[in-house]
């Protein structure tokens, strides 16, 4: 997937000229850690060109999942065809950012990286002759601050979903979305979500690398807007109690590689669908427990996983139901390339490089295995009781960090996708999040138990 060095070098003048021809002070060197937070190393503008060549050394040691005291020394080589100017700081002291690959001091591409799991998974899909594509849709709640800089409950607005006049922050909104265009980020669509205070951005459709560098930056760029005018931009899935929370729903297809075919799209299914597509949805569903802790990763996530918000709980699919795991999203025949299945249960807590590798490595492993796909469930799941799912072999989601992290130790296939390094870091972590969590002693407890007991 690397450029041919001629074009690499042909690139690399073009950035350094826009450098000069824009007059940037500085250079962020971007790059997430396991958890999928944006870290940055900042350099003078005049020092970029020399990084480009040889990189630009740091310590490992801090970042979370990446590397041990004994280990720590790394390098970063920005990825050129990421490097955009930050729109928010042209008329202050002109910045730009480019994402970068993480190497070892032998200078192989770091095992912890999440863009390396990323890009192993794509390999194995060009090796079937497929490339994957996706398109991530962001939900965040915007509140304001108090005097701590802290967030302030309630949100920053009363509006509903799809509201326009009473959503006083459609201006923020489109602050950001122009922001992100400016990132050569294209965004489909934006909009008012269910709760108050509640935002969705749409990403266009593109190949799976640029839409987790997309959603990697979509975040960084959406709070810092937020910021620059008092407000706090929230992705946590679940910040208040008795509204939806907020998700990162994943449309996904495969292609040919290096065609014009979408390969899940078939004229004489009822759903559009072929038979690659069915196999990559059954392995998906046949996986889902053990991808759970990849896609909700926050304890908060499994307050969001809960019936009675659309948030998905139940391992079905259909095309109308929003109840289930897997939705078939509505596309005209005459634009076959629109075919796509849409998995509901991610949420913006994500590290959107690992999400999609165990998404397409799940996937692919249906395909391989040529899993059937069990029938669709259009009723509402909702309305189900526990009698009714059990005669119907619905199963459910992890409902905690703690099961999901169990499933997750059970499926190779997931492990496999993450590598050795990663799944054994990210464990560690979310482990011992589990356990800080449910030594907490809650003011729901508090309320509920201290007068009674």
């Amino acid at each position: 997937m690397a450029l041919p060095a001629g074009d690499q070098r042909q690139l690399g003048e073009e950035v350094l000229a826009q450098v000069e021809r824009e007059r940037i002070r500085y250079v962020h060197l971007q790059f997430v850690d396991i958890a999928g937070i944006v870290k940055s190393v900042t350099i003078p503008s005049h020092e970029l060109a020399d990084c480009i060549d040889n990189g630009k050394w740091f310590d490992g040691s801090s970042i979370e999942g990446f590397a041990r005291v004994a280990e720590s020394d790394m390098f970063l080589k920005p990825d050129l065809s990421t490097f955009a100017v930050v729109p928010w700081q042209r008329s202050e002291t002109a910045n730009a950012r480019v994402l970068c690959w993480v190497y070892t001091p032998n200078g192989e591409h770091f095992p912890g990286d999440p863009r390396v799991v990323l890009r192993r998974a794509l390999s194995e899909a060009e090796q079937l002759g497929f490339s994957f594509y996706a398109g991530l849709e962001f939900e965040f709640f915007v509140f304001g601050l108090d005097d701590t800089d802290g967030p302030q409950p309630p949100p920053q607005d009363r509006a509903g979903y799809f509201d326009h006049s009473t959503d006083v922050t459609a201006y923020l909104r489109e602050e950001m979305v122009s922001a992100l265009e400016d990132l050569a980020i294209p965004v489909d669509s934006s909009h008012h979500e269910t709760a108050g205070g509640q935002h969705e951005i749409d990403m266009k459709y593109a190949g799976a690398l640029t839409a987790a560098d997309s959603a990697a930056t979509l975040k960084y760029a959406v709070k810092a807007i937020a910021q620059r005018h008092g407000l706090h931009a929230s992705f946590m899935p679940k910040p208040l109690l008795g509204v939806a929370g907020s998700g990162m729903h994943v449309h996904q297809s495969l292609f040919q590689s290096g065609g014009q075919q979408n390969v899940f799209y078939s004229q004489d299914d009822p759903y559009g669908l072929s038979d690659i597509a069915k196999h990559f949805i059954a392995g998906q569903l046949y996986h889902a427990r053990g991808m759970c802790a990849i896609n909700s990763p926050l304890t908060n996530s499994y307050k969001r996983l809960v019936p009675g918000y659309e948030a998905p709980v139940y391992i079905t699919w259909a095309r109308i139901n929003r109840s289930g795991l897997i939705r078939i999203p509505k596309f005209s025949p005459a634009n076959a390339r629109g075919a796509r299945i849409e998995l509901r249960c991610p949420d913006p807590s994500c590290n959107p490089y690992l999400a999609l590798a165990v998404m397409l490595k799940c996937g692919l492993d249906g395909v391989r295995r040529e899993l059937p796909l069990p029938p669709p469930v259009e009723e509402n799941l909702y309305q189900f009781d526990r009698k009714r799912l059990k005669q119907r072999e619905v199963e459910l989601l992890p409902s905690s960090l703690g099961e999901a992290l169990e499933e997750l130790q059970h499926d190779g296939i997931v492990q496999e996708a993450l590598g050795e390094h990663v799944y054994q870091r990210f464990l560690e972590a979310k482990q011992l999040e589990w356990d800080d969590y449910r030594k907490q002693v809650t003011p729901w407890e508090v309320r509920h138990y201290f007068p009674l007991y």
